[in-house]
Parts: C-alpha cells; sequence; structure tokens
C-alpha cells in the first residue's frame, strides 16, 4: 500500500519538534549562563526516558489491567490485526485485551516488533467488524509511525525541568541556598516554570498532531474513513454517557486513547492531547476526499 503523506500536518509535526530542539538549547545556555551544571539531573532524566522508553509496553499494561491474550481465545480479532499488518507492511504486534466499560484502545511498544495493541471488552460489543478494524488499524498507524518514541523523546525537556523545579523547591525548603546566590536561584527557577510551561503545550500539540496522522493512516490502510468516523462518534457518546466513576479507573491512560475518558470537565483544545472529534471527522472527511480523487 502506498502511504500518501499529508505535507502540511507533517509540516507542523517537524516544526513543533524544532521548536522543542530550540527551548532545550535555549534553556540549557541560561543554565550554563548563571553557572550552574545540572548534568546529574540531565542523566537522570535519560534514565527516565530510556526506562520508559524500554518498559512501556508492560507499565501500560499493568496500569490498565489488559492481559495479551492468544490466537485461540480472540480468533477473529487476531486474523483482523494479521490482515491490517499485512496491509501496512507492519510485523504482527501482541494482542492484549483490557476490562472496562469504557469503549476504547491503545497502543504501546518502542518500536513495531516490541509492539502491544490493545483494546476494551466493551469496545469490541459496541461496534461493527468494519468500526472495530478502522479502531486497530489507527492504533497500528501510532506502531508504524514510532509515536512511542517521538513522544518519548519530546517529552525530554519537561522531564529536565520538572526535576529542576522540585531541585529548588527542595532546596529552598530546606535553606540551601545562601544570600548570595539566592537571586540566581530564584530566576533559574522561575525560568525552569517558564520552559517547563512551554514545553508541556508543544508536547500537547505535538500529541495532536499525531492523532491527526494515526486517524489518517487508518482511512489509507482500511480504505474506508466513514467507518472511523463511525467509530469516533460511537466511543464519544458512549464516553460521554458512562458515570464518572466508571472512567476513574481508566484516567491515567488517557494519553494513549483513541479517545480519552475524560473524568471532569472538558479540557479546552490548547490542554488536550487529542484534537476534538469535529476536527478529527473534518480531517477524515478530506481524506476520504482525497481517496476518491476530488
Amino acid at each position: 500500500m502506498e502511504w500518501k503523506r499529508d505535507w502540511g500536518l507533517t509540516a507542523r509535526v517537524w516544526l513543533t519538534g524544532l521548536l522543542l530542539l530550540l527551548l532545550y538549547l535555549v534553556f540549557m545556555t541560561i543554565l550554563l549562563a548563571f553557572g550552574i551544571s545540572y548534568w546529574f539531573i540531565i542523566l537522570l532524566a535519560v534514565g527516565m526516558g530510556f526506562f520508559q522508553y524500554f518498559f512501556s509496553d508492560k507499565m501500560v499494561l499493568w496500569s490498565t489491567g489488559a492481559r495479551v491474550v492468544e490466537a485461540d481465545e480472540y480468533p477473529d480479532l487476531h486474523r483482523m490485526v494479521e490482515r491490517l499488518c499485512a496491509e501496512a507492511d507492519l510485523p504482527k504486534p501482541r494482542i492484549a485485551i483490557m476490562p472496562s466499560p469504557v469503549p476504547n484502545a491503545f497502543a504501546t511498544g518502542r518500536s513495531p516488533k516490541h509492539a502491544v495493541v490493545a483494546c476494551t471488552d466493551s469496545i469490541m460489543r459496541l461496534l461493527s467488524r468494519e468500526e472495530l478494524e478502522a479502531v486497530l488499524a489507527h492504533e497500528l498507524s501510532h506502531v508504524k509511525n514510532r509515536d512511542i518514541l517521538t513522544m518519548t523523546l519530546a517529552s525530554f525537556i519537561a522531564m529536565i525541568t520538572s526535576m529542576i523545579m522540585q531541585s529548588f523547591f527542595f532546596s529552598a525548603l530546606f535553606g540551601g541556598n545562601s544570600r548570595d546566590n539566592g537571586g540566581a536561584w530564584i530566576i533559574i527557577w522561575v525560568v525552569s516554570i517558564v520552559v517547563y510551561a512551554i514545553s508541556t503545550l508543544l508536547i500537547l500539540a505535538l500529541s495532536r498532531y499525531r492523532e491527526f496522522a494515526a486517524d489518517r493512516g487508518s482511512a489509507q490502510m482500511t480504505r474506508n474513513p466513514r467507518a472511523l468516523i463511525s467509530a469516533l462518534s460511537k466511543i464519544s457518546g458512549r464516553i460521554d454517557a458512562l458515570p464518572a466513576q466508571a472512567k476513574e479507573p481508566v484516567a491515567s491512560a488517557n494519553a494513549f486513547f483513541i479517545i480519552p475518558a475524560s473524568t471532569g470537565s472538558l479540557f479546552r483544545e490548547l490542554l488536550s492531547t487529542h484534537p476534538p472529534l469535529e476536527k478529527r471527522i473534518a480531517n477524515l472527511q478530506k481524506v476520504e476526499a482525497e481517496l476518491r480523487g476530488y
């Protein structure tokens, strides 16, 4: 299958990544200008990123209670994933089922060879075969695009600034700052807060772009964007109808899900990991027009 790239979306992804890199370089320059070396914190952040990258699949499965299932347990689901993987030229990932009344799905793993695609038992009851196939294709698109690697690298600077802010806080709390350097420490602390806020907003924007890209990948993989539009609408409607207590157990995995299971008031688009449903549907309608040749 030939994948038709959305160059506008690709440009936004690259621009966001470059802005994050620039932010990182500016922040390190400011630290060095004040004579502050934070290599231990940076090495610690690298270690955390390394752990997150190599063990993300196990952590997500453990936190959500998802269980890897074999082909003899869910033969139809395995066959569906096999067909999609053949279409996308991907190795078959492990498949997991997550018991939850929240209809949803997610993908994790550091590479296509180490991926896991999971769906809740409720989504299998809610969606038609074509709709479920479209959702699984969306998750496989995340795998094909190596989004776990992208987001792990993007979150690097946010981890560093978060650790520096905590370091300053505890240092001030226990009297670690002298009067001579107290002013410089306050400046660095304020700069850290600003950098953390900006990097977080950029990471959230990057996450939203990755969702648009995965929607596009699903439409191209199945050649049926209407199925994903229908699936997203059904999932969103069912999630909205569920009580808050039913969504709380899976809220920690919202960033991974195809649609977040928000338990509170909806965040504004700027603070969301996912684009609004209306924009995703509009984007899929554009892809449908492309596939039809007009």
